[in-house]
């Protein structure tokens, strides 16, 4: 029989809203996978067992008296939130030791959204400190661990979601994806990962992030899940519906061009290559057509990306007295960032605005764009800080201090990143490589697909097509 946590989360919703399992049972089902397994993971920081078997006991009272077709969306569905957001009642760690960690007043609009679809929030996922790297290690709570080979990082900032939906903790979560922070994790975990287009979802917009770069999305076990959650993420496109389509035939751009090769030159691993050579036959065999696509992009953007990627934490509330307490990269890159003058930081977005433009019309050339989601396979915990134990001690009192060389493994970790926030435009992530020879053996490894405006559905649809 196949358990609770197996089930896709399409088919763990369909159940809830027909009454066949109750809402305390997947509750109590989910809590207690999350009890054993999270202390050898670290996926979530802080678990809210007893709000969530409250709030579980509401949606069976409302399910008792209502009709299936009455029921929200996501009735009774389990998730959790990264602990970025704010859950209310529930400390907002932001993955730092400098904040004073206070219970939050209110729910983040994110948290609303599917407070309102009637999910049920089981707690915090763990995340770097003020989501600013591409692994989820901080100072206040275990690394979260790639459940597919727990000396790996699960990836960041939405590192801590990835690794519970793929340990089958979660049915599926909602991420937040800045510079990769859904896309990154979701390849390194195995998963579907979506960062939807700027504006789709109007929940995830924050005033810390003047360059708009940030965009919620799923972490999903295929893409038909992820369809589900994006029809809470953005109302009234119904993805769920659109995603049974069959995609028109495509004319796709392959490249390996990144905008990070001028300052951190790098060479993709084989894994990587291998990732997209796999998803280059998919579409093939689906029909679409497939050629070298050379992008030429401005070498000044990664200062320019930089310098928008940490005004947020520059202009943070940290009382001067706790600085210390900041890990390395982020001490190094606030001090950088208030050191900026307000001219230098508007200099940095009208030059990301001429990217995107500039970027725009060389990818219009193309359907889509296709390239691997990661240029090197999931890295070790404690890899990127030079932590010499791999973080199996923590908090770590002695992270080393090199902040740039920990931002110079991360752009090379993952160069084809950044660059789709910036533009503004959605892109998915795909599990297409295992590097065991088969799904679920050895480390994954994956590919992105980028497209234009509006694409969501689309990008769901062929990665339906492609068996995900």
């Amino acid at each position: 029989m196949t358990e609770l946590h197996e089930l896709p989360a399409v088919a763990l919703r369909d159940l809830l809203r027909s009454g066949a399992v109750s809402s305390t049972d997947v509750t109590s089902h989910f809590l207690d996978r999350i009890g054993r397994q999270n202390p050898f993971l670290g996926a979530f920081i802080t678990v809210t067992a007893d709000q969530a078997m409250k709030q579980a006991r509401a949606a069976d009272a409302l399910r008792s008296r209502s009709e299936a077709d009455e029921l929200p969306l996501l009735h009774g569905m389990p998730v959790a939130f990264k602990d970025h957001t704010d859950v209310a009642g529930v400390v907002t760690t932001h993955g730092s030791a400098a904040l004073d960690h206070k219970p939050a007043p209110a729910d983040a609009p994110l948290v609303a959204l599917f407070k309102d679809a009637g999910a049920i929030s089981l707690g915090k996922t763990q995340v770097p400190e003020f989501g600013l790297t591409a692994y989820s290690e901080n100072r206040i709570a275990p690394p979260s661990r790639n459940p597919h080979a727990p000396s790996r990082s699960s990836g960041g900032s939405s590192g801590g979601s990835a690794a519970a939906v793929a340990a089958g903790l979660l049915p599926f979560a909602p991420g937040t994806d800045g510079g990769g922070s859904v896309r990154i994790p979701a390849a390194a975990c195995g998963l579907v990962g979506l960062k939807p287009g700027r504006g789709v979802v109007a929940a995830g917009e924050s005033t810390g992030d003047p360059a708009r770069l940030v965009a919620p999305g799923p972490l999903a076990r295929s893409a038909e899940d992820a369809a589900l959650m994006m029809d809470v993420l953005a109302p009234g496109n119904q993805y769920l519906s659109a995603i049974t389509q069959e995609p028109p035939r495509l004319r796709i751009g392959v490249t390996l061009d990144s905008p990070w090769s001028s300052t951190f030159p790098f060479t993709p691993d084989r894994e990587a290559l291998d990732a997209l050579q796999a998803g280059e036959t998919l579409l093939e065999q689906a029909g679409h057509t497939l050629a070298d696509a050379g992008i030429r992009y401005d070498n000044r953007y990664p200062d320019a990306f930089t310098t928008a990627w940490t005004a947020g934490v520059g202009a943070a509330r940290i009382s001067p007295s706790r600085e210390a307490l900041l890990a390395p990269l982020t001490r190094t890159f606030r001090r950088r960032a208030q050191q900026r003058s307000p001219a230098k930081l508007a200099e940095a977005l009208a030059f990301l605005r001429q990217f995107q433009h500039d970027t725009l019309a060389q990818y219009g050339q193309w359907d889509l764009m296709l390239m691997p989601a990661l240029a090197q396979t999931p890295r070790p915990v404690g890899w990127f800080t030079g932590t010499a134990h791999g973080g199996d001690r923590w908090p770590s009192a002695q992270w080393p201090g090199d902040a740039d060389g920990d931002y110079r493994k991360q752009c090379e970790y993952a160069p084809w990143s950044s660059m789709v926030n910036v533009c503004g435009l959605p892109a998915i992530t795909l599990p297409v490589h295992w590097t065991g020879g088969a799904a679920g053996s050895g480390l994954p490894m994956g590919i992105q697909l980028v497209g234009p405006m509006g694409s969501e559905a689309l990008l769901l649809q062929v990665a339906r097509q492609l068996g995900y």
